[in-house]
């Protein structure tokens, strides 16, 4: 399949990646998934003393059918995917709940304040549930995109950077 000029505009710049990857306490020996790897930007710049696995689309590689457990996964995930339904639908908290379970020590998801708005009270509640908090938001401006993105850590670590309260009032 061709790649196409809104493919290319999509991909996170590479020096955005480099300095994002600086922000992971990654350490050696730790083993990295990069599941929407695009030109590579994220996963060609990762530290050389880690093991590093990636997915991508283009390529045949669905980040569905890579089934290892990996000490991390960092990407830009794609904002909507396709239900069960075949309509497009958002997918930044489907993959941060389908990557939970995945991960010894945690996920870094850059996205924007859509992808922000959908961690509600009951979904940051099922993340805790499965060991998983957010620690760390990094706030990014990229230029092309026009506006604001969040590079979001989440740990396999409690934490009380963020709290919820579940209810109707």
């Amino acid at each position: 399949m061709p790649k196409t000029e809104e493919y290319y505009f999509h991909q996170t710049p590479e020096e955005l990646c480099k300095e994002l990857i600086k922000k992971v306490d990654m350490i050696s020996g730790d083993s990295i998934l990069e599941p929407f790897k695009g030109e590579g930007n994220f996963y060609n710049n990762l530290p050389n003393d880690i093991i590093k696995y990636y997915c991508e689309i283009e390529e045949g590689l669905d980040f569905r059918s890579f089934n290892n457990n990996v000490d991390w996964v960092i990407t830009n995930p794609p904002f909507r995917l396709v239900d069960e339904n075949n309509k497009r639908v958002n997918s930044f908290y489907y993959l941060l709940n389908y990557y939970a379970d995945k991960v010894n020590k945690g996920i870094c998801f850059l996205g924007n304040d859509f992808c922000l708005a959908t961690l509600t009270p009951k979904r940051i509640k099922e993340l805790n549930d499965k060991g998983l908090y957010l620690h760390k938001i990094i706030v990014c401006s990229i230029k092309k995109w026009r506006g604001r993105y969040f590079f979001m850590i989440f740990k396999k670590e409690q934490s009380n950077f963020i709290d919820y309260i579940n209810g109707s009032f």
